[in-house]
């Protein structure tokens, strides 16, 4: 018997006119999704206007994404993001530094061998968003830990269901905001996050707010335990967990 997720995209439906939102945000969501069933195989490819839709989410169509966590060196505070008001799905939530998706549109970023696909994505979003120059973050130096895989609305129309890759990497960047992709960001210590966490007057993205519930904070501190020469590496993780197997998040 076919997934729910292969048979979602056999029967996927994209009609909806995306003229009222941001122009350079409507476009992007031509771009294509990389389409995998529960266990992460690839299945075929979509736009993400179709794979947002929560109509077709809740028959269980799923796609390939990354959230990256870039962590200063020097004292281990970790770069959040604020997302701009113009995007279409969780506009003006505090975020990880840069959560995307590897797209079907570039061959590079489909190489699914230790996780290369994602890493380059990962590189690539975090310059088109953050103007972050790609020689600042090398695909080889992000460490991958595990996937995550959760569905979480963000209004009646639009939402995520991903098999979410969560990769670390420790590097000094040059940040130079996209406005169109990101209203705020800053630099927080662990326990700056949580006193975040505790305000009610700030909103989180559900990816963010899961990670950050089940494993941010002891892989964190792990982090900080692993520390060379005064500096935290992000390598240094390597094992730290099991990163064979997707885990279903509730």
């Amino acid at each position: 018997m076919s997934s729910p997720a292969v048979k979602a995209a056999q029967a996927a439906l994209a009609s909806i006119d995306l003229s009222s939102y941001d122009p350079e945000q409507s476009r992007l969501m031509d771009e294509r999704c990389i389409l995998v069933d529960e266990q992460d195989n690839a299945i075929g490819a979509m736009d993400k206007k179709t794979c947002h839709l929560m109509e077709n989410i809740n028959k269980g169509l799923l796609h390939r994404a990354f959230s990256a966590f870039v962590f200063r060196p020097s004292d281990g505070k970790l770069l959040l993001q604020q997302r701009a008001t113009e995007k279409i799905t969780f506009p003006d939530m505090w975020t990880n530094t840069c959560c995307s998706h590897p797209l079907d549109d570039f061959e590079e970023e489909k190489i699914e061998k230790d996780q290369l696909g994602v890493r380059v994505a990962a590189s690539r979003k975090l310059e088109h968003e953050l103007g972050i120059p790609q020689s600042q973050t090398p695909v080889d130096e992000f460490q991958y830990l595990t996937r995550i895989h959760y569905l979480a609305p963000s209004n009646g129309m639009w939402g995520e269901h991903e098999v979410d890759y969560i990769l670390f990497l420790t590097a000094d960047v040059t940040v130079t905001p996209n406005a169109n992709e990101i209203r705020d960001h800053k630099y927080v210590s662990k326990e700056e996050l949580q006193a975040m966490f505790e305000d009610s007057s700030n909103s989180f993205t559900p990816w963010f707010k899961l990670i950050a519930r089940d494993f941010l904070f002891g892989w964190w501190d792990e982090l900080h335990n692993r520390s060379q020469n005064g500096k935290v590496v992000a390598k240094s993780l390597a094992g730290v967990v099991d990163g064979s197997k997707v885990i279903k998040m509730a």
